[in-house]
């Protein structure tokens, strides 16, 4: 098995937490969503932000379109934003929901952009989650911003996906509740739950607690991978396993093909989830608990840990640039709090890292 290690390259400053983050194709370029409802352009050469637009609340997802030279973002305030970089202006807003998204992607041929939705309420005296209000997962036109999907799921909706030929997207939510459909007809074509990403809270609050809070579809299409937080024995307190797993989600029934193995993982909510872009192995990232690393390279193919790393940051994105030799990291590293002035400290970040196999590997 090749080893690979991460090295930190960068440490980019923002004004608050960023939430998500894109790089641009040439890497010159980092697109920040953050907590200030900000979408912000880090420059990589200078780290200096400037804001390209703002949400009423949290901006919570950022992507970009290669071919037309555009920023969408999404926001707690439930819209999904246009940027024209070549304009340098916002050119379009779509209210896609009443509650926050989640998150938000654009399909690989950039025709689509899919949002997730989701509000936790209670459904009976047992807590238990109610229906959804409203379609929970909703697609989008990107040229147009013409609604062109609305697909039911059971909320919250944490994430959402789509198949590397862009014809299938694939949503999952707090309950580790998995679905798929075909996005032309809206057809659903798989659905399982996986007990591995949820557990009912009984020691501070009676409600579910944890979810799959990252899809990511294998580079062949064939499988789904979903990280997320495992049970907890005091579910408020986040320190669940630190969780993978992947799934041939084409058989019937979907059948669970591999996942993180106990002595690699730690506590901790894993929030990102992306595959190399050569497929070779993939990062997984987010908030250490309790462990060494909250930060980590598998091998594709094995499931295998390559690399892993203490981030001194809650990550909660993830980002390839040059080709995969570089990985950028979003996050904060600390609680949000304002200072006497009423603005954020410079707790947001995104860290970049040089990818590099050990001597006599490739990557």
């Amino acid at each position: 098995m090749s080893e690979l290690k991460l090295t930190l390259l960068k440490d980019l400053k923002l004004p608050t937490a960023v939430l998500a983050v894109v790089a641009s194709p040439d890497s010159k370029q980092l697109f920040a969503a953050c907590l200030d409802g900000g979408v912000y352009a880090v420059p990589v050469e200078s780290g200096v932000p400037q804001k390209l637009g703002k949400h009423e609340s949290y901006a919570s997802g950022v992507q970009f379109l290669a071919k037309t030279n555009q920023l969408i973002s999404a926001g707690y305030d439930g819209t999904l934003r246009w940027f024209s970089l070549t304009e340098g202006k916002e050119t379009r807003v779509v209210k896609a929901h009443s509650f926050w998204s989640w998150k938000m992607r654009v399909s690989p041929d950039e025709r689509f952009v899919a949002s997730a939705t989701g509000q936790y309420l209670a459904g009976g005296e047992k807590y238990e989650p109610a229906k959804e209000r409203e379609p929970s997962v909703k697609v989008f036109e990107t040229e147009t911003g013409k609604q062109v999907a609305a697909l039911a799921h059971m909320p919250p909706v944490l994430s959402v996906a789509f198949s590397p030929d862009s014809k299938h997207i694939a949503a999952a939510n707090l309950m580790g509740e998995v679905r798929v459909w075909e996005l032309a007809t809206g057809k659903q074509v798989a659905a399982w739950t996986t007990p591995d990403f949820t557990c009912w809270g009984i020691i501070k609050s009676h409600h579910y607690v944890g979810g799959i809070f990252d899809l990511a579809f294998s580079p062949d299409g064939k499988e789904l991978l979903a990280c997320g937080m495992g049970p907890m024995v005091d579910p408020m307190a986040g320190n669940g396993k630190q969780t993978w797993q992947r799934f041939a989600w084409t058989e019937n029934p979907p059948r669970k093909v591999s996942q993180i193995q106990d002595a690699d993982a730690g506590a901790g909510l894993m929030e990102a989830l992306r595959f190399h872009p050569e497929g070779k192995h993939f990062v997984m990232a987010g908030k250490l608990a309790q462990g060494k690393w909250n930060a980590a390279l598998f091998d594709s193919s094995t499931g295998g840990l390559l690399h892993s790393l203490d981030c001194k940051m809650r990550v909660t994105d993830a980002a390839w640039l040059t080709g995969g030799t570089q990985l950028a990291l979003s996050g904060a590293t600390a609680q949000e709090k304002k200072n006497k002035e009423g603005r954020y400290p410079d707790f947001g970040r995104i860290k970049l890292f040089t990818v590099a196999p050990s001597k006599g590997d490739c990557i």
